[in-house]
């Protein structure tokens, strides 16, 4: 069964579980929103979802300079107690994000981020494309928002594919580390800076 993208972003709003989590769930379940939710509960997958609605007051702004000192990296992020703040688990976590940050230059952490006007010139782009390609306009739609899904998983941090791990998602390790700690973990910002760039 094909699911459509606005049911995968719906489910994926009320439990916090990762886009392949969701499609998942919603092919198992007929593309039932609700039932797809029980089903993502009853595999563990949404468990972090409950933190989401904690406040998120603690936390590191971290510094990373990658090996020749080209690019460097600020990120704050942000969990419950300065006690989660000071983990191994939750400092490696801040490290890979900025490492992450520094390899791959994210435009920012969601796609809510991504300027409107940056997305419209992305679909014309792609309507362009297709229409060179030889693609029936009846099907021009559905290619542009797979193009612009795509896209948003290389723009968008928190869906970019691990660098480390090609099988996880940016989002999903933290919300990993949400579930594992129990509390409510926020990448708030973050700056990217490459020597001779200017922004």
């Amino acid at each position: 069964m094909e699911v459509s993208t606005d049911k995968v972003r719906l489910l994926r709003d009320r439990t916090g579980a990762g886009i392949l989590d969701c499609k998942k769930a919603l092919a198992e379940t007929k593309g039932d929103i609700d039932t797809a939710l029980e089903w993502l509960r009853k595999k563990g997958i949404a468990r972090s979802a409950k933190f989401s609605e904690r406040k998120a007051g603690e936390g590191t702004v971290h510094a990373y300079i990658h090996p020749g000192g080209r690019i460097g990296v600020i990120i704050e992020v942000n969990c419950e107690t300065d006690f989660v703040a000071r983990t191994d688990d939750f400092k490696d976590l801040v490290n890979n994000l900025a490492l992450q940050i520094a390899a791959t230059a994210p435009l920012g952490l969601s796609r809510e981020e991504v300027p409107k006007e940056l997305i419209e010139k992305e679909k014309e782009i792609y309507r362009s494309m297709a229409l060179a390609e030889g693609k029936p306009e009846k099907v021009l739609d559905r290619i542009i928002d797979g193009r612009l899904e795509k896209y948003f998983e290389e723009a968008c941090l928190l869906e970019q594919i691990f660098v480390k791990d090609q099988d996880k998602k940016v989002g999903d390790l933290v919300k990993d580390l949400s579930g594992k700690v129990g509390e409510n973990i926020v990448v708030r910002r973050f700056a990217r800076f490459q020597l001779g760039e200017v922004s």
